[in-house]
């Protein structure tokens, strides 16, 4: 039997052209790019890091996803002019499907782990470049589906136009590249497990009161969270004096990622993007207010200081507050965080 014999240099050569990819569209969901390449660069990834971007992002937001990453790619399908830019003319209807598909053109790279800019890593997760294409975790809605959000391919011009083909003679059967990519790689759910990523590597926020028993079991050994649903982190306001998080009522979203994502954005992403603004005016989510039991008239207008708990409805009463219990949507970062239900519990063992 001939052997082959393949060097160290072109083992490494071969790792060094792994990368993870992601897409941010608009300046808003660059801050959650910039996030994600932070957080996995402080948890010592060896991966290139690679972020496609829309043509509208602003100069700023380009300047520090160059900071972060390693290639930053600007992407628009409708102005590229290739075989993307006529199906286009086809199925208008699935422009960002579309942009995302483009992450299979980055054939300079041997494999590639795509993560939504609404992920957060937690520890490092090089080992998923040991898996093969298509490799996700199940969809908490649907798990004989994969959540797109986070998943392991191979870079392919050649997968990259069947995609495209599927695309304009199929659709989506959910409006987006998720059902896209599902259609596509239709064989997931049966036939290779190795191809099934664990939950822990795309934690979705959504589900986490959905099973509460399972998550007080396994989610400490969660690597990726995922904040799926239309409130994102960058949606909030976070004070930088107290260390609290104000806005809407959280949309199901355990408060500590939460508040993970935003002490890294403050810290590590906020100095850069001041850097990049100079003397023009920006809104960073940041604010310096002193939270206390009075909101003056002013915070309560923009919507930037009152906390989670003052957010809820005056006057809520037990059994309203009761029935949000009961849909997990209690208030874990207002009235029933752990530090007042631990208060209440102590007052009773007094």
């Amino acid at each position: 039997m001939m052997k082959i014999r393949v060097s160290r240099a072109a083992v490494v050569h071969s790792l060094s052209y792994q990368a993870f990819v992601t897409l941010a569209t608009n300046d808003n969901y660059a801050r959650g790019a910039m996030v994600l390449g932070k957080s996995l660069r402080n948890h010592k990834t060896s991966k290139k890091l690679v972020a496609l971007i829309g043509p509208q992002m602003s100069e700023p937001c380009q300047a520090v996803l160059k900071r972060i990453f390693d290639e930053v790619r600007v992407v628009d399908v409708l102005d590229s002019g290739d075989t993307a830019h006529l199906d286009m003319m086809k199925r208008p209807d699935l422009g960002v499907t579309f942009t995302k598909l483009h992450c299979w053109t980055l054939t300079h790279y041997s494999k590639c782990v795509f993560m939504d800019a609404d992920t957060l890593v937690l520890s490092n997760i090089d080992e998923l470049f040991d898996r093969e294409e298509l490799s996700a975790a199940p969809d908490p809605g649907w798990p004989d589906c994969f959540n797109s959000g986070v998943f392991v391919f191979r870079p392919s011009l050649e997968t990259y136009g069947k995609l495209l083909q599927y695309c304009t003679e199929h659709g989506s059967f959910d409006g987006g590249d998720q059902g896209v990519l599902n259609g596509f790689f239709a064989d997931w759910p049966t036939a290779d497990i190795s191809k099934h990523l664990p939950f822990i590597y795309n934690l979705s926020s959504i589900a986490i009161y959905t099973y509460l028993p399972a998550f007080k079991q396994y989610g400490g050994n969660a690597k990726v969270v995922h904040f799926l649903g239309k409130t994102k982190p960058w949606s909030y306001t976070y004070d930088t004096k107290s260390k609290q998080i104000s806005g809407s009522e959280p949309d199901t979203t355990h408060p500590t990622f939460l508040l993970d994502w935003w002490t890294l954005y403050s810290s590590a992403v906020v100095p850069m993007l001041q850097e990049q603004y100079g003397d023009k005016p920006f809104f960073s989510g940041c604010v310096a207010c002193q939270f206390s039991d009075k909101v003056n008239f002013e915070s309560e207008q923009d919507g930037s200081c009152p906390s989670f708990a003052q957010a809820l409805q005056p006057g809520m009463s037990s059994e309203e507050r009761k029935q949000k219990w009961e849909q997990g949507q209690a208030d874990y970062l207002g009235m029933d965080s752990f530090d007042n239900i631990k208060r209440k519990l102590d007052s009773f063992l007094k």
